[in-house]
């Protein structure tokens, strides 16, 4: 068997805490590297429109210090990737502060690279009239009016600025956004390893211990070789088994045998999974296979109006036992009154009613019935005017406070559960681009920066 690659994982997601005891059980195993992911598109558009971080930027520095502290101990590469949850140009930046602000503390020397992902509009234009960029599922049309109106677009790196940063002798990678399964396979496949095992061993790793017994244990370690891996969960009587670690293969995956990656395509159908005790896996027969064209997915967010909410509280048993002609009564009446009252046309602003407690989430789709204790009533208005919606939530509210069932009724009393009834929460953004785009070069996307820090003045 060939050298073997020691990747040592943290968490699914830095920001969200770490282990220590776990972690440092998995720094005795002598990893040659770490890993982590930063970033998500789980949260929604906004942290892509404002390019902000959705994380703790004191969490955040508490984790990097501690993952620079066993990076510099060992003397290995940290990686991290999609930074600043979007992967934004300032998510990668506020990562850089911090980075340096712990390495002067430290004082200890890093060479430190950043990886930019954000691409300008007119470099997006100039793939779409070169016909380079096609849609994924579900498929969103695309124009250059569409890419106009995106405040932020970033392309999704694969492995390939990874291992040019590693090359310039980066100690520690700042990386915009990336897939998850990349940050993890990056240095296994530039020591070596085989590119199946590296590339199953990434997409297992990547959102840390959810591929275990005990998803909260955040630390785990895959060991890649020539023929596989193995992987470890790091966690105090925490297991790992071969249904746990197959499992994940299902996650954010529409084929659970066949995972897309930039330049290629992961194929498990036959890989086996042998538990080798109670907390270790060994996986082989995994297959990387190149493809032809080299892509890159892009992801842009746009403004999609100004928002504000309002809600109140159901508790009376009559309105919980007919809440649904309450509900269509209230909806009814009020777009009435907003027709009449705001002279606005339905097309004019987005309303929308979420019964929490009852199917906020699914909506028609739910399946399971009953009478719940209490409903809390949501109501969300979206406009492309800020005046706009500010009026059409100022007339809803002090209708949802005592909003009867039939109009000969005495005063119905609901109730809020904050004052002021209504929120305004400003512009908020849509996803608008779900696309790949092809590239001949794949570090052509993505800029690079390196820097030294901890060096005494």
């Amino acid at each position: 068997m060939s050298k073997q690659i020691k990747v040592l994982v943290p968490s699914g997601s830095m920001g969200t805490g770490v282990s220590e005891a776990a972690f440092d059980r998995g720094l005795r195993e002598s990893p040659d590297v770490i890993a982590t992911d930063a970033g998500s598109t789980d949260s929604g558009p906004h942290y892509l429109g404002t390019g902000e971080p959705k994380c703790s930027i004191a969490v955040l520095k508490s984790e990097l210090r501690m993952l620079m502290t066993a990076r510099a101990k060992l003397d290995i590469p940290l990686i991290v990737g999609s930074c600043g949850t979007s992967g934004s140009d300032y998510g990668v930046d506020v990562m850089r502060q911090l980075c340096e602000e712990v390495a002067a503390e430290l004082k200890e020397p890093v060479r430190v690279a950043c990886i930019y992902s954000e691409l300008s509009h007119d470099e997006v234009k100039k793939a779409l009239r070169e016909d380079r960029i096609r849609p994924l599922q579900p498929e969103i049309s695309l124009d250059e009016a569409v890419i106009d109106r995106c405040s932020h677009i970033v392309g999704v790196m694969g492995i390939e600025p990874f291992l040019h940063a590693l090359d310039e002798g980066a100690d520690i990678i700042l990386a915009g956004r990336a897939t998850d399964t990349a940050v993890m396979a990056a240095f296994p496949i530039r020591q070596g390893a085989a590119l199946g095992a590296s590339w199953h061993a990434g997409k297992i790793l990547e959102c840390g211990a959810q591929c275990t017994t005990n998803p909260s244990s955040k630390v785990v370690m895959a060991t890649v070789d020539d023929t596989g891996f193995l992987l470890q969960a790091m966690g105090e009587g925490v297991g790992a088994t071969p249904q746990s670690v197959m499992a994940h293969m299902l996650y954010e995956n529409s084929n659970p045998n066949l995972l897309i990656e930039p330049g290629g395509a992961l194929d498990v159908e036959n890989a086996t999974y042998t538990a080798i005790d109670g907390r270790t896996v060994r996986v082989e027969g995994s297959i990387w296979t190149p493809t032809d064209k080299y892509t890159v997915k892009l992801e842009g967010a746009a403004p999609a109006g100004y928002q504000a909410v309002s809600m109140c509280m159901i508790r009376d048993p009559e309105y919980l036992a007919r809440f649904d002609e309450w509900l269509a009564r209230f909806d009814t009446v009020m777009r009435a009154s907003i027709a009449k009252r705001l002279e606005l046309k339905d097309d004019q602003y987005d309303l929308q009613f979420r019964a929490i407690g009852k199917n906020s989430i699914l909506g028609e789709l739910e399946s399971k019935v009953g009478t719940p204790a209490e409903i809390g009533v949501m109501a969300i208005v979206t406009s492309p005017d800020q005046t706009r919606t500010r009026e059409i939530i100022a007339l809803l509210s002090p209708h949802m406070l005592h909003f009867p069932l039939l109009n000969a009724e005495k005063v119905a009393t609901h109730a809020f559960p904050l004052s002021p009834a209504s929120l305004d929460r400003g512009v908020v953004y849509e996803f608008v681009l779900n696309h790949v785009m092809a590239v001949a070069d794949p570090l052509a996307p993505f800029r690079f920066s390196f820097s030294t820090y901890g060096v005494a003045a």
